[in-house]
């Protein structure tokens, strides 16, 4: 299993950047899949998440500092996830983390990492 992320950089306060995770080995049509971050000197922190829920649907969930500023999306055809981050901050800054939980019949889970891609806001 294998998920790559990629589309981090250096931009200024109040720019757009869009992260993408290409995952390999697994199917984006699991229990949940998500974006963390890591900003320098602190543990990792959910962005954002989409969960399966029952009946098929998807429910998703943002961190408060980035609610109606960025948006999770997936494409499970593709096996594709993607963060559209709008109106950054230079809090924003760390390095990105794409993240899939899988479960097994016994409802174990099974957590997958991207390698991490570096975002920097600048004032």
């Amino acid at each position: 299993v294998q998920l790559v992320e990629s589309g981090g950089g250096l931009v200024q306060a109040g720019d757009s950047l869009t992260l993408s995770c290409a995952a390999s080995g697994i199917s984006f049509d699991v229990t949940s899949v998500g974006w963390y971050r890591q900003l320098p000197g602190k543990e990792r922190e959910l962005v954002a998440t989409i969960s399966k829920i029952s009946g098929g649907a998807s429910m998703t969930h943002y961190q408060p500092s980035v609610r109606r500023r960025f948006t999770i999306s997936k494409n499970d055809a593709q096996d594709m996830m993607y963060l559209q981050m709008n109106r950054l901050k230079p809090e924003d800054t760390a390095v990105y983390y794409c993240h899939a939980e899988e479960r097994d019949q016994m409802w174990r889970p099974t957590y997958y990492w991207g390698q991490g891609t570096q975002v920097t806001v600048s004032s």
